[in-house]
């Protein structure tokens, strides 16, 4: 059994514990969806008085939320996966086949992601893009600029989980929650 390197246990340790950093900030991104939709209901219905902020304000954080928590449900393996013969793989087996849709998949499409949403977060802010959607007409450009900023922290995430998948491959052994060693 070779034990883990201190360097590579350290790295991703330290993208890990980022990751659950970021998730528990960005979790709060709740709180408005919840304050727009509480006060949407009682604006409407106890004093016939409707919002013309509450369904933008609502489906703009959501949608921040939901791409910024990509990185989040990566560490915690909410990501889809074939379980059905998953847990029939060595170690070894699941770390190559990791590290290959990592490689392959995961990296060309989230860097095309970036630069695209990147582009589009720009330009959205040079021409001081507002929401069509409703009479409130919002600025865009912070929530186009979720994109690449969720692309980012989805790639630093990933190289965590190269990091593990490699690990596998040498050893056989899962790199399990903070970096433990798990048979």
């Amino acid at each position: 059994m070779t034990s883990a390197s201190p360097i590579l246990l350290r790295i991703v340790r330290a993208i890990d514990r980022f990751t659950e950093w970021t998730g528990f900030l960005l979790a709060w991104l709740v709180a408005p969806i919840l304050f727009a939709m509480v006060y949407e209901v009682v604006a409407r219905y106890a004093f016939d008085a409707p919002t013309i902020w509450a369904y933008e304000i609502s489906y703009m954080f959501y949608g921040a939320l939901f791409m910024l928590g990509t990185a989040f449900a990566l560490r915690k393996g909410a990501h889809i996966r074939t379980d059905l013969f998953w847990h029939n793989f060595s170690n070894r087996t699941k770390g190559w086949i990791d590290l290959i849709a990592y490689v392959v998949f995961l990296f060309p499409g989230v860097i095309m992601v970036l630069w695209v949403g990147f582009e589009e977060a720009v330009y959205s802010y040079q021409i001081t893009e507002r929401s069509e959607q409703t009479a409130w007409r919002p600025i865009l450009w912070p929530f186009k600029a979720a994109v690449p900023i969720s692309a980012t922290l989805l790639l630093i995430q990933g190289v965590s989980e190269v990091l593990k998948a490699w690990y596998a491959i040498r050893t056989g052994e899962l790199l399990a929650e903070a970096g433990e060693v798990q048979v």
